[in-house]
């Protein structure tokens, strides 16, 4: 008796060749590649977390939502963002969220949630870059940048 299962792929939209992909060489450079991927009739009402895949020259091979929660917050589970991140190949990521409230301070939440996508990531070889507060006024915090990584 043959079992049958369900096989599960990961599918890229967009026929970008890896050598045409925005490099990422500061804080900056994330915040524009995930800014124009937000969608902004909703940035200033509901918290929403993505993921930037990066291959080992920083190139960005995608940008994946993670979830999208309430007014001040949003659940993230470590295994639905690594599970992206190894299916993909990426070497490392940059991880960011939208604060509707457009306060660019990380709560102890957001803290906590960078350790453990950094510990995680150390385990299993990628490497956490940063992790960015996004607000709807087009600002931005920077763990990188701020030395919270």
């Amino acid at each position: 008796m043959k079992t049958k299962v369900n096989e599960i792929s990961l599918k890229y939209l967009g026929n970008m060749r890896i050598k045409e992909a925005p490099k990422i060489s500061s804080s900056n450079d994330a915040f524009e590649n995930f800014f124009c991927q937000w969608n902004l009739n909703h940035i200033a009402m509901q918290e929403c977390f993505k993921l930037m895949l990066l291959n080992n020259g920083n190139r960005v091979k995608g940008i994946v939502e993670i979830s999208t929660g309430g007014i001040t917050g949003t659940l993230v589970d470590l295994r639905i963002v690594f599970a992206v991140a190894l299916k993909s190949l990426a070497t490392a990521v940059i991880v960011a969220h939208n604060h509707p409230s457009g306060t660019l301070l990380p709560s102890q939440n957001d803290k906590a949630l960078t350790r453990k996508i950094k510990e995680a990531g150390l385990l299993l070889d990628i490497k956490l870059l940063d992790h960015l507060i996004i607000t709807p006024e087009g600002k931005y915090f920077s763990f990188a940048d701020e030395g919270l990584l």
